[in-house]
């Protein structure tokens, strides 16, 4: 295979199928090496902030959409403290200043299906499932990649190597291997509903964030409304690396417990059946993002809290503006994209570091108990939903 306009993305969750799709639609020719055998979901919901959507829009992925997301129209924040809700924050167009782009609340895998799809239509994109990374090496004429499948080994010429498989990320262990995640101290714990199980108040087209002593609870809808997604948070010292272990609800309820918790959120507690959960980790804003012709994206470079809901914003931001800049080069090769993918560093790290403070802030601020809480709940009332909302312009406006 020659090295020209050649791309290799490492990972194919949202941030390397969105980056797949990017570059393909600035020229370049793609493959995506994915280590397991089939894309299969990892985790339940996500939300796409119009920030992200405008993105997906762009590159085509409207239609498949529009079918299975849900276009949040307001985020409930919710006190335990004020048993209850203390401001609504409305995700209309003409508050968000969003022009055509949805804010979206999507199961995984049904986003992750739809990118699939997308990517499988695409003639300049080859995905090599069950194929995964193992070793790159530079030269005069770009790089080498070394990928593995079973027992065979193959070899291929390339302009560059994207690494978007993840905060465990092995492109990144590779460049950098005393960079390692961090565990935060928190574990998330997700399950799903039919909608139908709860009362009619209680199963909205927003986004409810629960904030209560030490933890929170986040609920909205997915697959077309048909499904609600939970996502409660609360400290813990289990951090067993991966995204899907099985939990038992006994212990989230003991957590959540009356009488602190408010019968409304323990009611969605109580519905589900099948938790799963994972520990909170993230990656230190410190690190590098890349070396020569290779660079990193999404959680490999920059895994966050989830307490903004832009992890997979980030990582589709990241996306397009890496194409963006490898389109820029002014050739096929050496220094010009090196070059290029320091610029689209340099123009993502502020952002997204701003973004890591926010949710990390977010975080405590949800956690808040006794009179700290009351002044807070206080202090919100007072701003109001759509002053809350525009404090968000900053992430929601942003265009690549």
């Amino acid at each position: 295979m020659a090295a020209s306009r050649t791309i290799f993305v490492a990972g194919a969750g949202i941030g390397g199928l969105t980056a797949s799709l990017a570059l393909a639609a600035r020229g370049f020719r793609v493959v995506v090496l994915e280590k397991a055998e089939r894309l299969e979901e990892i985790g339940a919901g996500v939300q796409l902030s119009p920030n992200a959507s405008r993105v997906l829009v762009a590159l085509g992925l409207q239609s498949r959409l529009a079918a299975r997301a849900v276009n949040a129209d307001t985020i409930s924040l919710m006190s335990v403290q004020s048993n209850g809700e203390v401001a609504r924050l409305p995700l209309g167009q003409s508050t968000a200043g969003c022009d055509s782009a949805p804010y979206w609340v999507v199961h995984r895998a049904d986003l992750q299906a739809a990118l699939q799809a997308e990517v499988k239509e695409h003639h300049d994109i080859e995905l090599r499932l069950g194929c995964q990374f193992e070793d790159v090496a530079a030269h005069a004429k770009g790089l080498t990649v070394v990928q593995r499948n079973g027992m065979r080994r193959q070899q291929d010429l390339a302009l560059a190597l994207i690494g978007a498989d993840g905060i465990w990320s092995a492109v990144r262990h590779h460049l950098f291997p005393e960079l390692q995640p961090q565990f935060s101290g928190l574990i998330a714990w997700r399950g799903t509903l039919d909608a139908t199980q709860l009362p009619r108040e209680y199963a909205s087209r927003g986004v409810q964030v629960w904030m209560g002593p030490n933890a929170h609870l986040v609920a909205y809808p997915i697959s077309g409304a048909r499904q609600i997604n939970i996502v409660a948070v609360v400290p813990g010292t289990w951090n067993r690396p991966g995204w899907s272990a099985v939990g038992d609800g006994n212990e989230l309820r003991s957590a959540l417990a009356s009488p602190k918790w408010p019968s409304a959120a323990r009611m969605m507690i109580t519905a589900v059946d099948d938790w799963r959960r994972f520990a909170l980790f993230t990656v230190p804003d410190s690190g590098e993002w890349t070396q020569g012709a290779i660079a990193l994206l999404g959680d490999s470079a920059h895994a966050m809290l989830p307490f903004a809901a832009q992890g997979a914003g980030m990582a589709i931001e990241d996306a397009a503006v890496l194409a963006r800049c490898l389109a820029e080069a002014q050739s096929d090769g050496g220094p010009a994209i090196s070059a290029a993918l320091e610029r689209y560093a340099r123009e993502r790290r502020p952002r997204v570091a701003r973004v890591q403070r926010t949710a990390k802030r977010n975080g405590m601020i949800y956690h808040l108990s006794g009179p700290a809480a009351l002044a807070r709940d206080v202090a919100i009332k007072a701003i109001g939903g759509s002053r809350l909302v525009a404090r968000q312009a900053w992430i929601y406006n942003w265009r690549p």
